[in-house]
This record gives C-alpha cells, structure tokens and sequence, in this order.
C-alpha cells in the first residue's frame, strides 16, 4: 500500500490551500458574523445566506474546484478516495470552505446515492442541479422517539400503494433542513415485508420538501446555536403521497444503500476532522506563544508543551489510519473497509475533540467564544461521535469483527 498522494491530489490540494488562504479566511470572520446575525432566534423561515458565499461558489467552480468528492471525472474530479482525502482535511480547517467548493455534507452524500443507485429520471431531477450547487438536500433518517443507534428501530414508514408511495413518520438532526436552497429529502423508512429479513425492510425515497404533509416543527440548536444557514430540522411526514418512481434503487433497499453511501462519507468527515485538529493546533501553538502569564509564554506553563507533542502525535496516528481506512475503501469496498471505517469513525472525532478542548484551555475565555472558530470544531467533534453512529456502536462493529476473527461466531455473543 502507498499512501503518497498523486500528482492529481497534490495540485487538487495546492490549489484548494490557495484558494482557502486567498479567498476565505479573508472574509470567513465576517461571513459568520453576517449569519448570527440573522439568525433570528432558529426561525429559519428568514434565515439568508450572506451573498458572499455565492461569489466564492462562483469562483470555485471557476477554477475547476468543484465537486472534488466524486468519483466520477465527468461529473466531478474523478478522484479516488484515497485521492480526495488529503483534500477533505484541507477543507476542514474552515468551517465555510466544504460549501463553497460543493463537497459539504449531507450533499455530498446524497449525491453519491443518486450518482451511484439513482434512476436516470432521479439523476436528471434532482442529481443535476445538486451537482451545480443550485438546491440543497437534506436526509432523514435518525427519529426522535426510538434510539436511532439501531436503525431497524425506525418507525417511518413507506408503504406502496400502485404507483404511489405514502410516507409516515417523524425524523429529527435532519442537517441541511433549514437552508432557503433545501428542496429535495432523502427519506429513510420501513417497508414492511413479513418475508424478508430485517436488512431488506427498509426503502429510501426522495421526497420534495414542499410535498404535502411535509411539516417541518423546529430547527434544533447544538449547544446553543442554531448552525444557520443549514440548520438540523425536526420535520413530520403526514401521509405524504409521491411517486412509486421516487424510491431508490427498489423496496428494501435501504441498508444497502445506506452502507455504500456511508463509507466515503465517513472517510470525509474524519479527513475534516483532522484538518480541524490541525488548525486548532496552530490556533493553540500561536496564543500559547503570544500570551504570556507570570513572565512565560503560556505555553511554557502547566505542561502545555507536552499538549503539542500529545497533540502532534495523535492527529498523525488518526490521519494514517484514515488514510489506510481510505485505500481499503478503495480496494475493497465499504464492507471490505468496515472495521476501519468503523475505528477512523471513533479515533477522528475524538481526536478532535482532545485538541480543542486543550486549545480552548489556552485561549481562556476567549476559546469558549465565537471570536475563533475553536467552539464550532468543538461542537462538530461532539457531534460526530453521535451522527452516523455512536461510538459505542462503531466499537461494537470492531469487537464482532475481531471475535470472528478468532473464530467466535455471532450467535455465541451474550
């Protein structure tokens, strides 16, 4: 295995550094600043997007740094995972950089099922004006009254009526949900089958927003902020009837399409991760050098160096075995890669996490703040150990596959 980059992904991420450093950390402060206060206290019915991130979309796709998650070379960069990754944690260094060159989730990996599974009427629908950034999407799959880490609890329900489908339920954490460009869901529900097993009764379904019986109830803060302009939604569906032809891939489809779209999405979101680690790095190196207190630079004081080197140590452990979780995903597919996938899942965020909370510590007051970007890396570690799966499910994954391993099959767990 080689986990050099290719001349592809080294001028993809020499050309996305510059245009991070150029044209977004420039005008970052001020574009959050211009958000907050619109926020209007989580009533996303006015919630706008600043007009500068319009002009920087524009001269992304300008530039030809667009759509640089898909593997596709048409439609995207055509990059391999393994490719691409050195690119996401790029982007993880800002919080505004993943939109602005079309790969932010839950978009990214809406697009890849419709890329991958989606009819040629869902792609020309709805996969195309994704793909120029002209709507937003949101998915729908974590609900509120049953515990999500096992998604055979669901409760949503599609159900086939002829040429119909009729959608019941109530889904919550819906990210994306609040965007004035969302139009299109991703809608993750059972379809009971008495005959099939318990992985073959779920279906997704494409649901417009503005369907009748789509009722969105509220957006959700995290730790006090709403997120806007994107948000995480809770959103009813009463009986919402659309077509048999909106549903991907086919009835029970769902758990096979949720893992095949989970796999690179997970890879993404942990390469951010560590470029958001990076970056709380040298926001905590830089104050802990600046700021001094009893004649030393904070950073000589109560074993803040030792931090650095923990630190250090730790995100270059965490971005090698993402970037092996990577070329696995390559070779062999998101099932060859689970117990990868699974283990970045866990190390990543909480890699994350660790570093900001040691780079808060040394900030002060000013660390728990949204004068530095250091409270949304915080709430974005915290969250991700809960989306997609909580820890404690990923590191039940890694146990079962290394039992097997061993040759202590399923059925002789307690």
């Amino acid at each position: 295995m080689n986990f050099e980059p290719s001349d592809r992904s080294k001028d993809y991420r020499e050309r996305v550094q510059r245009f991070i450093r150029d044209h977004i950390q420039p005008v970052e402060a001020r574009y959050w600043a211009d958000v907050r206060a619109s926020d209007h206290g989580g009533d996303w019915r006015r919630w706008k997007v600043p007009s500068i991130m319009e002009e920087l979309k524009a001269r992304a796709r300008a530039e030809g740094l667009w759509n640089l998650f898909l593997p596709d070379a048409k439609l995207g960069a055509g990059l391999s995972t393994l490719e691409y990754a050195p690119i996401a944690e790029e982007t993880g260094r800002s919080l505004m950089a993943p939109e602005v060159f079309n790969c932010n989730a839950p978009d990214t990996g809406n697009m890849e099922v419709l890329w991958k599974y989606g009819s040629e009427e869902q792609k020309a629908r709805w996969l195309t004006p994704l793909l120029a950034g002209e709507i937003r999407s949101v998915f729908c799959m974590t609900e509120p009254d049953v515990a999500s880490s096992d998604a055979t609890n669901m409760q949503a329900t599609v159900v086939v009526e002829g040429d119909d489908v009729v959608i019941n339920g109530k889904k919550w954490w819906s990210s994306g949900l609040g965007h004035p460009r969302a139009k299109i869901a991703i809608f993750m529900a059972r379809t009971p089958d008495s005959t099939a097993d318990r992985h073959h009764q779920h279906s997704m379904v494409l649901v417009p927003l503005d369907a009748p019986g789509v009722e969105v109830q509220r957006m959700l803060p995290v730790y006090g902020d709403y997120d806007a302009p994107h948000g995480h939604g809770e959103v009813h569906f009463h009986n919402v009837r659309v077509p048999r032809g909106n549903i991907i891939g086919g009835p029970g489809m769902g758990f096979e399409i949720a893992q095949g779209r989970l796999g690179p999405g997970r890879i993404h979101h942990c390469m951010r991760c560590i470029g958001a680690a990076e970056q709380a790095l040298d926001l905590m190196i830089d104050r802990g050098m600046k700021r001094t207190a009893f004649g030393k630079p904070l950073l000589n004081l109560g074993g803040n160096r030792e931090r650095v080197a923990e630190a250090r140590i730790a995100i270059d452990q965490a971005r090698l075995l993402t970037l092996y979780a990577a070329w696995k995903l390559d070779e062999l597919g998101a099932l060859g890669a689970m117990n990868e996938i699974s283990a970045i899942k866990v190390v990543a965020p909480n890699v994350l996490q660790k570093v900001v909370d040691d780079a808060i510590q040394i900030h002060g007051g000013a660390g728990v703040s949204q004068d530095t970007a250091l409270s949304g890396f915080f709430a974005q570690a915290r969250s991700l150990r809960l989306a997609d799966g909580p820890d404690e499910v990923h590191k039940g994954v890694i146990a079962r596959i290394e039992l097997a391993r061993r040759g202590f099959s399923r059925s002789r767990e307690s």
